[in-house]
């Protein structure tokens, strides 16, 4: 916050002032707020008129002994170059303050009355200050004898309160504790690159849900009848880098003087690893197999872990895929592995309730997500993508054709 707005006087020039008497409303970035005296004596002068608008540590008003004379006070403090901590305060009283005053608090939260919780219907009144002081010591409102005008409960009756025999107070116990680790090489990169990458491209999400049933199918027999295994994400990376032959504007690059254009296709892998994320990348994936992808795939990412992959390894990608299934996530979004233009995030397969045949039934769904460069991929490029993909994976026989 650097500025505040005088929402509304509730007191005016040459009232008496007590020490928790509400002053102004002021307006925050976020919230309206209640603004305590901290003092006692007679409101001298109003520093901000109501819906005027000042800095942080303008002067608000001058609290003192009534008849004092405040002229000049205002415009000597608003002609310091550089306060002091001490003088850094709202409220300025004319007489000298003792050093507990002056560490106050300047703010406190809006809701000054509370509703018991309890079997009691009686509202509480009580001071800002009062509330935050009691919610940090555990004690009930309800249970405080309020000193102030109209029994509200002020800073002193917090202070002195003594609970009530067998009530025993909520004191916080514990230390507030921090560890500091050193960000390594690969973490630097990591935030330097992705967030190069969030706050340049553009980016915009297209989301489609997958019917999985025939996947499921092609791969049970897959690998009941080969000697290798395969996965669904082997199925995907296959999947995306065909439809990217379909859609070469989305296997693209944007630069300043052009739009470059991939005539051929390497698919980077997202792997997990101890110190962040790396991805190794499928040259010519749309050339392999579902087997080979599945080989290359396990022996990229056992080398990512090992932290043994080669940089050219990781070099080259124009298109990503990341995929979270293993973990249970349904859906998510993922930022754009520049200078690709798309990444696609796949969710894991859940069974849920779909309508096939005019009948509703139990289908095996999974929800992809293409993040997309607005700059090179438009709305309708992305959707058509994404279609085609859908195609390829809710019918793999496609795939081999």
């Amino acid at each position: 916050m650097t500025e505040g707005t005088v929402a509304s006087w509730l007191k005016k020039e040459g009232d008496a002032i007590s020490e928790g008497d509400i002053l102004a409303e002021i307006e925050t970035d976020k919230a309206t707020m209640e603004f305590e005296s901290f003092y006692t004596g007679t409101l001298l002068k109003i520093g901000i008129q109501e819906g005027e608008s000042a800095p942080v540590d303008s002067v608000l008003a001058i609290i003192g002994p009534k008849g004092t004379d405040v002229s000049g006070i205002i415009e000597n403090l608003k002609a310091s170059t550089s306060p002091s901590k001490e003088e850094k305060q709202e409220t300025t009283p004319t007489k000298d303050t003792s050093s507990k005053e002056e560490k106050k608090s300047a703010e406190a939260p809006k809701e000054t009355k509370t509703q018991t919780s309890g079997s009691s219907d009686r509202r509480i009144f009580a001071s800002p200050l009062a509330k935050k002081m009691a919610e940090e010591k555990g004690i009930n409102l309800s249970q405080v004898q309020g000193s102030g005008e109209n029994g509200r409960i002020v800073k002193k009756d917090i202070e002195n309160h003594q609970p009530a025999a067998g009530a025993q107070a909520y004191m916080p116990a514990g230390q507030e504790q921090f560890e500091e680790i050193k960000n390594s090489q690969m973490r630097k990169t990591i935030a330097k690159r992705l967030g190069e990458s969030k706050f340049t491209a553009p980016h915009y999400y297209l989301t489609i849900d997958l019917d999985m049933d025939n996947a499921i199918s092609a791969r049970t027999a897959i690998n009941e009848a080969g000697e290798s295994k395969i996965s669904f994400n082997d199925m995907i990376v296959k999947a995306s880098a065909m439809a990217l032959q379909k859609h070469p504007r989305v296997n693209t690059q944007w630069t300043n003087e052009a739009t470059i254009i991939a005539k051929h296709i390497h698919i980077g892998v997202a792997v997990a690893v101890e110190d962040g994320l790396v991805v190794p990348v499928l040259k010519f994936a749309d050339q392999m197999s579902f087997a080979q992808i599945g080989a290359n795939v396990k022996e990229l990412a056992t080398k990512a872990r090992d932290k043994k992959l080669k940089p050219e390894e990781m070099e080259g990608s124009t298109f990503t895929v990341s995929n979270l299934g293993m973990f249970g996530i349904t859906e998510f979004t993922s930022i754009i592995n520049q200078p690709n233009s798309a990444i696609l995030s796949v969710g894991t397969i859940v069974q849920k309730p779909v309508v096939k045949n005019d009948q509703i039934v139990v289908g095996n769904v999974m929800t992809v997500t293409l993040a997309c460069d607005h700059r090179t991929v438009d709305g309708a490029t992305g959707a058509a993508y994404l279609q085609t993909l859908k195609q390829y994976i809710e019918n793999p026989i496609t795939m081999f054709v």
